[in-house]
């Protein structure tokens, strides 16, 4: 069974109003932050079941490092996912997510 097939069992036992979040669950060690990206339930804890891995966000590495796989976000935007304001700022400034208007 492939993750997409996970996936689509999933989505179909997902009601309607439950949405489909891109945010943030954090791994690694006490002190040592590391962040996967990844689409879960909108009611799921932070570091709770989730649905698919998208990419990785490491804060320590100077610069900061985001990997986001392209195929998979567009897969989750195109299913209704919306990112975490904290996700949007990152898909941004990677060059993922078209810039907003300058307020």
């Amino acid at each position: 069974m492939l993750a997409g097939d996970v996936a689509q069992g999933y989505l179909k036992n997902v009601e309607e109003e439950d949405l489909i979040r891109i945010r943030l669950t954090r791994m690694g060690a006490k002190k040592r932050p590391f962040y996967r990206i990844v689409a879960a339930s909108s009611e799921s804890p932070r570091d709770g079941r989730f649905i698919d891995i998208i990419g990785t966000y490491d804060p320590l590495k100077q610069p900061m490092e985001v990997k986001v796989s392209p195929e998979k976000l567009q897969h989750w935007m195109s299913q209704g996912a919306k990112p975490s304001a904290t996700v949007q700022t990152l898909l941004k400034r990677s060059g993922l997510l078209p810039q907003g208007p300058a307020k």
